[in-house]
């Protein structure tokens, strides 16, 4: 699996936390309990969530060169947005909580 754009720039400029954070990297993606297809995609919601635009580019092209197909890719985004939106419906639901208690 090839490193993070990122972590390649930090090779550079700071190569022993490089070498640090890609111990950190290597662990948490080599296939083990999860396979990498299943790794790929829990990234590739994690990134969504985040904001991560070029990090979701990548992992899905990473996880097309693997076999995945966009519906897989689809329904990984799908669970993304559910975890991540339904925080903002339960938060939202303050407005109107305030409103019955006043």
């Amino acid at each position: 699996m090839s490193l993070p754009i990122y972590l390649k720039s930090l090779e550079n400029n700071d190569p022993d936390f490089a070498q640090a954070i890609e111990k950190v990297f290597t662990s948490a993606m080599t296939p083990g309990a999860l396979d990498q297809k299943t790794k790929l995609l829990i990234a590739l919601a994690l990134d969504a969530a985040h904001g991560a635009g070029q990090g979701v580019a990548s992992i899905a092209n990473q996880l097309r060169a693997q076999g995945t197909t966009d519906a897989e890719i689809a329904e990984a985004l799908r669970i993304a947005y559910f975890a991540f939106g339904n925080s903002i419906l339960t938060t939202s639901s303050a407005a109107f909580a305030a409103k019955e208690e006043s």
